[in-house]
């Protein structure tokens, strides 16, 4: 079981100062990987299904991972998620591939298709047929960081004559890791993913999850390249060395632990406190 910490880019963590001490603290831990979440822009005032208050502080995701890896040496940075089909994926691919040269080739790219419309309206992104754009776009990110000469003919996308330089340390790119608990969202991380991320679930609900997975698997073809979906989930705060046990029991690969605390001298004796208690409890 590898551990992972969310929300290295908000809350507590979206001050410098914070983030750097933070981060320092989950590799001294022995914490494989810091995470960001990501919306550009929050409805205000907050409604369903709108996950935080608007007021609350939230870094780019990749600038805040940046900052984080010029601070750490081992630290896997990932972003849990990045809303694919909000951005541009020509620029995205570049901020990408930047991220991954500047950290010497620590970069997950998590995604997600996205689900405030509101957000979409502000940014002037259709909401309609995000998964379909999400799916191109993932397919256009690679051509950028694969090809020799980067061509993609799409719906959404489409580019030739052009490069890219540099490319990702990575060969193929950064692991690209999947969110989402719909059956889209299953059947992206099947055929196009690394690894499949699920957030805020408990163990019934990961285990349903999982359940979906499998009947994607069923549906679409797995490339052979991609190897063996590495399972990613946030449980719920509170997470002991038992529920620990019932996530490794269900063949997840990695938790990444979410905190509610408001300081960052709470975030760090959360830190602490897992790499005590959970930590030693899943090796």
């Amino acid at each position: 079981m590898k551990f992972g910490f969310f929300g290295i880019n908000f809350g507590p963590c979206a001050f410098p100062e914070a983030a750097v001490r933070v981060a320092r603290a989950l590799e001294s831990a022995g914490f494989e990987s810091a995470w960001t979440g990501e919306h550009v822009v929050l409805p205000d005032p907050q409604v369903p299904p709108s996950p935080a208050p608007p007021q609350t502080p939230m870094l780019d995701p990749a600038v805040a991972l940046a900052w984080a890896a010029t601070h750490t040496e081992r630290l896997r940075l990932g972003t849990g998620i990045i809303i694919l089909p909000q951005r541009n994926p020509v620029v995205l691919a570049k901020e990408i591939a930047s991220l991954d040269v500047l950290s010497g080739g620590r970069v997950m790219l998590g995604i997600g298709a996205g689900y405030l419309e509101p957000e979409f309206a502000a940014l002037g992104v259709p909401f309609g047929r995000r998964g379909a754009r999400a799916d191109e776009y993932i397919d256009a990110m690679r051509a950028l960081w694969t090809e020799e000469k980067p061509t993609f003919s799409g719906e959404f996308v489409s580019f030739s004559d052009i490069d890219a330089q540099p490319r990702p340390v990575q060969a193929g790119g950064p692991p690209l890791v999947v969110g989402g608990t719909s059956p889209g969202a299953c059947r992206r991380a099947v055929s196009r993913g690394h690894g499949w991320y699920g957030f805020a679930l408990d163990p019934a609900n990961t285990e349903a999850s999982l359940a979906r997975l499998a009947r994607a698997r069923a549906e679409v073809e797995r490339p052979p390249a991609l190897g063996e979906l590495e399972i990613s989930v946030t449980p719920l705060p509170g997470v002991d060395a038992d529920r620990v046990k019932r996530y490794a029991d269900l063949g997840v690969d990695r938790l990444t632990l979410l905190t509610v605390a408001r300081t960052a001298d709470d975030v760090l004796a959360f830190i602490d406190e897992a790499a005590t208690k959970l930590l030693p409890a899943a090796s």
